[in-house]
């Protein structure tokens, strides 16, 4: 069986196919093809209010060239999703209809619940049992679900992001907001673990030199977001190797998870390797 993920995010479009592999009852996942392009709908829509037509070729040509690739890896099941930048753009509903039409693709525009529901389906097997929140920043909201021995009890969307921090300064009170939802929530009587998703926390930690199971303390949080501000942009790509595109959103980026970390006393965040692709991938393998 031959699965495909499409994750229209807000910073970047991410393309995934993995490959089913069974064998005596047991299945194993084999990615094949891994396309991440750094096509940034979210500084249209988050200064605009939509996307512009310059984006919009892309962001079509990029569409043909997926289904092109689920054609010809004659994928059995796909499932492409769009967050918040299309969520919010005034043409993405039209802009979607006409991927739809042009090349037979169908994007599904899901809410910030359905992708904290998508990624939780991938990061609760991850977890022991005990109290975690689970902290996702794109590039256009955050997601926090607080999750009590692999179970989601509480979970909460705010419109804030990386590349939604670049554009918008004023964001005092949703910080203020997401400070109080933790704080109430939350049980603060026992222990509390962190765990992220997302692709700067995956760099974050690997930015910063530790080799401590996925797992990063809030002190080396802050240590690898000072050694970064310290650098320009251009130096942040030719010194850490970083893509244009992540240079000058990780540290808006890790501001968020330190904040959420801080809100809920937790002193170290779990980074699995996971994402809404690969919940997407779980999700069609379960109904297929």
């Amino acid at each position: 069986m031959i699965l495909a993920a499409i994750d229209i995010g807000s910073n970047a479009i991410r393309f995934l196919v993995y490959r089913v592999v069974s064998h005596e009852g047991i299945n194993r996942f084999k990615k094949v093809e891994y396309v991440r392009f750094p096509l940034r709908l979210g500084h249209d829509v988050f200064t605009e209010g939509k996307i512009k037509e310059k984006n919009k070729k892309k962001f079509y040509r990029l569409m043909h060239a997926f289904k092109l690739l689920i054609d010809l890896y004659e994928v059995d099941a796909y499932y492409a999703c769009a967050t918040s930048a299309l969520r919010e753009s005034e043409n993405g509903r039209s802009i979607i209809k006409q991927v739809h039409q042009l090349y037979d693709l169908k994007i599904h525009l899901i809410s910030g619940e359905e992708e904290a529901r998508l990624i939780n389906s991938v990061v609760i097997g991850q977890l022991d049992l005990g109290q975690f929140l689970h902290i996702d920043v794109g590039g256009g909201s955050t997601e926090l679900n607080i999750i009590q021995d692999r179970i989601v009890n509480h979970s909460t969307s705010y419109k804030l992001g990386s590349v939604r921090g670049l554009e918008l300064k004023n964001s005092g009170e949703k910080l203020r907001h997401m400070f109080e939802w933790i704080q109430t929530n939350i049980d603060l009587n026992q222990p509390v673990k962190a765990v992220g998703t997302g692709g700067n926390i995956a760099k974050l930690y690997e930015l910063s030199d530790v080799s401590n199971n996925r797992v990063l303390s809030l002190e080396q949080l802050y240590k690898t977001q000072l050694k970064i501000d310290q650098l320009s942009i251009d130096e942040r790509i030719y010194q850490l190797d970083l893509n244009p595109d992540r240079a000058d959103v990780i540290i808006p980026a890790a501001k968020l998870y330190a904040h959420a970390m801080e809100s809920a006393n937790a002193s170290e965040i779990l980074v699995p390797d996971v994402g809404l692709k690969d919940g997407i991938i779980h999700m069609l393998y379960d109904k297929s």
